[in-house]
């Protein structure tokens, strides 16, 4: 007997430490209580910080856990912080709980074996996902694999003043011939940012003839021939941009600030309802209106993941699984908070949660489900960090 209780002894501090477990979920909300969890998410916009602020307040109040949103600028940041630590061994008490990231970011940290789980399909909440029509279980066409959870849905739109642009543009043909007739009245965000990529995969998808080769990674023997019609595109397009391509916003939301100050007529966003949360803001006239194009455009989920050596990883599996709450998915989907698209089946809610969205307005610039049209996917991770690497090359400006 005494040699059991010695045992036990023994055992007793190893349980300490051990991953909390999903599937024991009141394990986990007893453990995260009293948890601070440090998110690390981009920071570059308002309505999204408050968002996240409320979030915090919502977990604090329900579940006892505190949330610090660490702002980013670039996601990669916490990516290269994740693995400094693990070079210098530290594999407990990070310093990141939960990051918001997608494709090249999670690729590289799935890759290189830092983050934790499965977790994520074990959530309670995740019953709730629609995992037949939205791509919650690939990222960028990399498998999820539990490794991280969607809380947001995304779609390419464009952002056009109707007051001085009054018809959308069906491809990127014929943005740059409206551009020629246009010169100076459009731009987009300064690649690495995210968004500023993404419209360099935007046009090189409508631009080709078989977009289904992006899905596979970058080959040195085939990418000059595949990118060709996108940097002859960007040859003729660059001098017409907003100050002729000499500067470039650095962030979403300033080419917004560039609409309403009158500077420019058309920008690219990832949200198909900003527009309708800026005008509810006052951050754009509310001649503002959006569009996507014939062939469709790219369509992703935002996700959250929690890195290997988290100290907190039962209390950011708390806040994930809130983020897929209805509650916190219909808010998200609220034009006047931030008009992100929902990840969940609304034939998987109760009945009073599906009249929640059910009875959403939308606003006045978000286009319905069946005009947002086909979305394109995603390619490869390798192709945003090959092409962000060549446009800097090839036009990049001096921050």
């Amino acid at each position: 007997m005494r040699k059991l209780a010695l045992a036990a002894a023994l055992l007793a501090p190893l349980a300490a430490f051990a991953d909390p477990d999903p599937a024991d979920w009141d394990a986990v909300l007893e453990e995260a209580r009293g948890q601070t969890v440090f998110w690390n998410a981009w920071g570059g916009s308002t309505t999204t910080n408050d968002f996240i602020a409320w979030a915090g307040e919502r977990v604090a109040e329900e579940y006892g856990v505190t949330v610090e949103h660490v702002k980013l600028t670039d996601t990669a940041d916490a990516v290269t912080r994740v693995l400094a630590e693990k070079q210098a061994g530290q594999d407990t008490g990070g310093a990141i709980d939960l990051i918001w990231i997608n494709g090249a970011n999670f690729a590289a940290m799935k890759e290189a074996d830092l983050l934790f789980g499965p977790w994520a399909e074990d959530l309670p909440n995740w019953a709730f996902v629609d995992t037949e029509g939205k791509t919650v279980q690939t990222d960028f066409t990399v498998p999820t694999e539990g490794l991280e959870a969607p809380w947001a849905m995304a779609q390419v739109v464009f952002i056009h003043d109707t007051a001085d642009l009054p018809e959308p543009l069906p491809s990127m043909p014929a943005l740059l011939e409206w551009a020629e007739a246009n010169p100076g009245r459009f731009t987009y965000p300064q690649p690495p940012d995210f968004l500023g990529t993404t419209f360099l995969k935007q046009a090189l998808i409508d631009l080709l003839d078989d977009p289904s080769v992006l899905a596979e990674p970058v080959a040195e023997e085939t990418y000059d021939e595949i990118t060709e019609p996108l940097w002859t595109f960007l040859d003729t397009l660059t001098p017409l941009l907003w100050r002729e391509g000499r500067a470039y916003p650095q962030t979403g939301p300033r080419q917004l600030q560039l609409i309403n100050d009158g500077e420019i007529d058309l920008a690219i966003s990832f949200s198909p309802g900003e527009a309708s949360t800026a005008i509810a803001n006052f951050q754009l006239p509310d001649t503002a209106r959006t569009f996507v194009l014939e062939k469709g455009t790219i369509g992703n989920a935002s996700f959250v993941t929690i890195p290997y050596n988290s100290a907190s990883k039962a209390g950011a599996m708390v806040l994930a699984n809130f983020l897929m709450s209805p509650e916190a998915q219909l808010r998200a989907q609220d034009p006047e908070i931030l008009g992100y698209g929902t990840v969940l089946a609304m034939e998987k809610l109760a009945d009073e949660d599906r009249r929640g969205f059910e009875m959403l307005d939308l606003g006045i610039a978000t286009l319905s489900p069946a005009e947002l049209g086909q979305v394109q996917d995603e390619p490869h991770p390798s192709w945003a960090t090959r092409l962000s690497e060549d446009w800097q090359a090839r036009f990049g400006v001096a921050e």
